[in-house]
């Protein structure tokens, strides 16, 4: 059994982590729709807008995502018979993604800082469902731990990834007629 405040802190910088996660891409998105504004605008946001990733990203983003595999090693070598459990393997197959994840936002990160766009609002508001999902499955499996069944976790995995993009789409009309009027 791991030490509960080793678990707790585990625990606490993946929250901290995820919150920056989500909202590091509403900033990027952000980011891509002040650069389609009129001067002083696009300027201004722009500006506003860099720095505020740039605090994000590195004094809670960052810092996490590192105590966050801290934690997380720690018990795991206090009890590396966890290892051995098929769900904490799939748990930490998720990690890595997330981790995967966590570095091409640091990419997305270093091109805006640049000025350099590369994707659209859109496009990237569905690559900010990832993390979604990574969470949502995470959660899951920690939880149900051996009554995860493959079945019904990758259709669970499937149904939440359409409702999410069925979502967005939903949202990018009501936007779109609200912008309208």
């Amino acid at each position: 059994m791991a030490d509960p405040y080793i678990k707790a802190l585990h625990i606490i910088f993946i929250v901290t982590w995820f919150a920056g996660l989500f909202y590091i891409v509403r900033l990027f998105i952000y980011q891509v729709e002040a650069s389609e504004k009129p001067e002083p605008d696009r300027s201004i946001l722009g500006t506003q807008l860099k720095l505020m990733s740039n605090r994000l990203w590195f004094i809670i983003t960052w810092p996490s995502a590192i105590l966050t595999l801290f934690f997380g090693s720690w018990m795991i070598i206090s009890n590396p018979a966890m290892l051995s459990l098929p769900f904490m393997q799939i748990k930490l197959s998720f990690v890595l993604l997330l981790y995967v994840y966590h570095f091409a936002c640091h990419k997305l990160y270093k091109q805006l800082q640049n000025d350099i766009i590369k994707y659209t609002s859109i496009q990237l508001r569905i690559f900010n469902e990832i993390a979604t999902i990574i969470l949502i499955s995470v959660v899951f499996l920690i939880v149900l731990k051996n009554e995860l069944n493959w079945i019904k976790g990758t259709i669970g995995f499937v149904l939440v990834a359409v409702l999410l993009m069925l979502g967005i789409r939903i949202y990018k009309r009501i936007r779109n007629q609200n912008e309208g009027r």
